[in-house]
């Protein structure tokens, strides 16, 4: 559903009348981020649920994916997916249902459990991250710069927040 107005346009307009103009830049910025965000999110776990996913789901999948053993402790997971580990145990659940990962113990900690993706969520892995590459993850409204700037843009703002 599209609006009839840019509601950043709008938001940023009544944050000026209200605070000024230095407030509403950032806040502008931030809403605007917030809002691409959303976009996004949407239109990947629309191209991901005929695989059986959604983007959380595809991230968690890839991380084992691409680990040297095809398997990581699910503290190691929520750590590096910036996630809680409740949230962990959801996205390792819903894998394991579907059978692309399964849980087993970790080789020398007893206190820890390995996930472990499967030979069939290499397959969907793979089949879904040629979909999201051919279509730019949907990011082809933009032209390769623009998103090369929004990349090294965002990485100042995450190496400030400590994210690397």
């Amino acid at each position: 559903m599209s609006l009839p107005f840019d509601p950043i346009v709008e938001a940023r307009r009544q944050w000026s009348e209200r605070w000024g103009e230095e407030p509403a830049t950032p806040m502008a910025a931030v809403t605007s981020i917030m809002r691409a965000q959303q976009i996004l999110l949407s239109e990947l776990n629309a191209m991901l649920r005929k695989h059986g996913l959604t983007f959380p789901r595809y991230e968690a999948l890839v991380l084992l994916l691409f680990s040297r053993r095809g398997a990581l402790p699910l503290g190691k997971m929520g750590e590096r997916l910036q996630v809680h580990r409740t949230s962990v145990t959801n996205l390792v659940d819903g894998l394991e249902q579907a059978g692309l990962v399964r849980r087993r113990p970790h080789d020398t900690d007893r206190r820890a459990t390995l996930a472990e993706i499967t030979d069939r969520g290499r397959e969907v892995a793979t089949a879904a991250t040629e979909e999201l590459n051919a279509a730019g993850f949907t990011l082809d409204a933009l032209p390769r710069e623009d998103v090369e700037a929004v990349t090294r843009v965002l990485a100042k703002l995450r190496h400030d927040a400590g994210d690397f």
